[in-house]
């Protein structure tokens, strides 16, 4: 069993003049050295929820604890424990990187001989970029800069809200790559996202928050658990004039040579309904599949 690095209990919040929880009496727990995805649509209280973990919003009831201590209790202790990269790039353009990183680690009062600037700047690629000046950089190396400065103080927990937003294919798979190694150094991350694929490619573990409540929260393998549909299509050398009986049930389109199925993999195996078509001679040209993937479970859980 893992140890738990944040834990959430009853957090509750709710904004002045609005009829409705930001946060609706949330239980929620994450699991040291993982990669957690939160997703949820725009005002589902993501952001309410990272907010008050550093110290941004003030919580209205329930308890807070960041590596086994209180926020309320030691709430400077909770925010030197999280290294936070806001969707927004925020950085001085007249600044280099290393200045910028040699500020940010006199915030957090780092001891000279703990500063490691240099070796967090070449890690994520801009070592080469630390003495040129922040306006010179591109969107993409602003954004890995963003995550260097959050990794100053060396903190256990790193929130990344909405990391990808906005970028090209490319950079969004290098980014993924930053992520992963740095996961792999014992890092606990936390990660907002609008594109489930992100999620799950990256993410151990998922919670699903809508509407101020958490609606969903298991492993991503269980998540996609969720949904035990699947579809093939099967393509034949020559038009199909009759589908085999033990097929029919599963049959949900045929066009000339293309017979589309759709069945639960719990209940039975692509090859064997494969097979069936073998069996009685078909000429098989090619198969396509599809899967539920977390995107599905996503609108499902919405709609629930």
């Amino acid at each position: 069993m893992k140890k738990k690095i944040i834990k959430v209990k009853n957090l509750t919040k709710q904004y002045k003049g609005d009829s409705k929880y930001a946060l609706d009496h949330i239980d929620l727990e994450i699991s040291q050295g993982s990669i957690f995805g939160l997703l949820g649509p725009n005002g589902a209280g993501k952001s309410t929820f990272i907010n008050i973990l550093a110290g941004l919003v003030n919580k209205d009831a329930g308890s807070v604890y960041v590596c086994g201590i209180d926020l309320d209790i030691d709430p400077k202790t909770v925010r030197g424990n999280l290294g936070i990269v806001p969707q927004e790039i925020i950085i001085d353009p007249f600044f280099t990187p290393m200045e910028i990183m040699n500020i940010q680690a006199g915030m957090y009062a780092v001891k000279k001989k703990n500063i490691r600037n240099a070796e967090i700047l070449k890690k994520l690629g801009l070592g080469d970029k630390a003495n040129a000046y922040a306006r010179s950089l591109s969107g993409g190396m602003k954004r890995r800069l963003m995550v260097a400065k959050a990794m100053v103080h060396n903190p256990p927990v790193l929130i990344l809200d909405e990391p990808t937003a906005g970028v090209d294919v490319d950079l969004r798979s290098r980014l993924w790559e930053s992520i992963k190694n740095l996961n792999k150094k014992g890092i606990t991350i936390i990660l907002t996202t609008h594109y489930l694929k992100e999620a799950e490619l990256l993410c151990d573990e998922i919670a699903v928050i809508n509407k101020g409540k958490v609606i969903a929260k298991d492993s991503k393998v269980n998540l996609l658990k969720i949904l035990d549909e699947k579809e093939i299509k099967i393509e034949f050398s020559e038009k199909i004039s009759e589908i085999p009986k033990k097929i029919k049930p599963f049959c949900v389109d045929k066009k000339n040579k293309t017979v589309t199925l759709k069945f639960r993999k719990s209940q039975i195996n692509t090859a064997d309904l494969v097979k069936e078509f073998v069996d009685k001679k078909f000429e098989l040209r090619d198969i396509t599949t599809k899967e539920s993937d977390l995107e599905d479970i996503f609108i499902k859980l919405l709609k629930n």
